[in-house]
């Protein structure tokens, strides 16, 4: 993949499931993921990292504990370790995920929304 760019557009055409991260580059231990989501998600955290919510298109929101976060294309909001979260969109949003490789979009539940993990597109 030496000096190959990667088309963000072309990869999300390569995909319609919901919740279910596709990795698309990799950097040192982390992965660039992308993913569509409508509809809510579950509460969940990552025990050991941050992670990264970048909006491509549409609108999301991440609920926590303490209040919510609204993000629109071109926001993004970094998720600290530990805190529990839960991600929700309206209609159709796509998004990039950064975060290490290994992580389990459900976090510790394990569940029908657990996506394969590592899945290159």
């Amino acid at each position: 993949m030496k000096n190959k760019k990667i088309n963000i557009s072309e990869k999300l055409k390569k995909f319609s499931d919901y919740w279910s991260p596709k990795v698309v580059a990799e950097i040192n231990d982390y992965q660039f993921k992308l993913a569509k989501i409508s509809g809510e998600f579950i509460w969940h955290h990552h025990e050991s990292t941050d992670e990264v919510f970048f909006v491509i298109k549409g609108n999301m929101i991440i609920e926590l504990r303490d209040g919510i976060v609204e993000l629109s294309k071109g926001e993004m909001y970094v998720v600290p370790k530990g805190v529990e979260h839960k991600p929700y969109a309206e209609k159709e949003c796509h998004i990039m995920l950064i975060e290490p490789r290994g992580v389990i979009n459900t976090g510790d539940i394990k569940n029908e929304l657990t996506a394969i993990n590592d899945n290159w597109i």
